[in-house]
């Protein structure tokens, strides 16, 4: 029995009309799911003979909040189960602006970025995009509170699962569905090239966040093993293109890591990296994982680093840091619980 989630509103329609029924059943139902219902007998609108005819033929499956950690700072982490056992996390962060939300689009990942623990027994299974789908409306079911942007940082590689993370954006901004508009999603990649091509044709108004971290080839390889597949100067040709297309700019991501890329000599190569460019560096000084070793930047040397990159021109922030006393910070969500 297939889960009436998993269908995509095409085909959810068709299986629909097989059976006899008119088309704004279909609108009812999609509804429904991105609602969070949990049942067939949640969805009021339809009758209960036709609840009980649909229960026979589609299953309705549904992620559940294992577990909900609550930082000091307000942020909070869920721990989702899938229908299958499989675990994810996804993040919740109040900001003034609105409610963000955090989402994982693998289980576990293959990227294998030595600073973070999404990657550390690798890539499990890729999310469906109901699955991701899930993600959203559990969270807001159990935070009781909108989510008014949706980050894809969590765990997993978007572009290593381009197809069903395109659905899953297609459902968000659906107006029938949560509405969210493009421009407050954003997609945050290592830097796997087709993917940023194809995205940029397909998806121009979502924002383009690059996990970069280094400011050159050979120190770039040591932390992300991508770089040897898509090298530095291929990326940035991909990320100048991507910013030209779109006209918009594109986030770079660099996690400061003490005595390593946190330097002056790597402020001046960063710079001089993306001169000309549309686009703004996000600096996080490095939250730890125990199994890296590695020590992340004070904040006062992420202020300074990004003092240096204005001073030559390139716009830099220092990211807030929210929910790193409960693993929640970036790079530290995992895919199961750990002691």
């Amino acid at each position: 029995m297939r889960n009436i989630k998993a269908f995509t509103r095409e085909e959810r329609a068709k299986a629909l009309k097989e059976l006899g029924l008119p088309a704004f059943r279909e609108k009812q139902i999609f509804a429904w799911i991105c609602r969070g219902a949990k049942s067939w007998d949640e969805c009021t609108d339809l009758s209960k003979d036709l609840r009980r005819q649909l229960a026979e033929r589609f299953s309705w499956d549904n992620a559940a909040a294992e577990l909900v950690q609550t930082s000091s700072d307000g942020t909070r982490k869920f721990l989702l189960r899938m229908p299958d056992g499989e675990r994810v996390e996804a993040v919740f962060m109040a900001y003034e602006y609105g409610n963000s939300l955090c989402i994982s689009t693998q289980v576990g990942c293959n990227m294998g970025c030595s600073f973070c623990a999404s990657t550390i027994g690798g890539r499990i299974r890729s999310l469906e995009s109901w699955e991701m789908l899930e993600e959203v409306v559990v969270c807001v079911r159990e935070s009781g509170e909108p989510i008014n942007h949706i980050v894809l940082m969590g765990m997993g590689e978007p572009f290593d699962n381009y197809e069903a993370v395109a659905g899953f954006l297609r459902t968000v901004h659906d107006p029938q569905g949560l509405g969210l508009s493009y421009r407050n999603i954003t997609l945050s990649t290592c830097g796997l090239v087709p993917g940023i091509r194809r995205f940029g044709e397909e998806f121009p108004q979502v924002n383009l966040a690059i996990s970069l971290h280094a400011s050159n080839q050979q120190a770039r390889e040591k932390l992300m093993p991508v770089a040897k597949a898509y090298p530095l100067p291929e990326l940035m040709r991909a990320c100048r293109d991507h910013a030209e297309k779109t006209g918009r700019r594109v986030t770079f991501e660099f996690a400061l890591i003490e005595g390593q890329n946190d330097t002056p000599h790597t402020a001046k190569e960063l710079a001089d990296l993306l001169r000309g460019m549309l686009c703004h560096v996000n600096l996080i000084p490095l939250n730890p994982v125990t199994e890296t070793g590695m020590t992340g930047s004070s904040r006062k040397a992420a202020a300074h680093f990004r003092d240096m990159l204005e001073s030559m021109g390139i716009p830099a922030t220092v990211r807030r840091q929210l929910g790193a006393d409960i693993d929640a910070a970036c790079g530290q969500l995992r895919k199961k619980v750990t002691s």
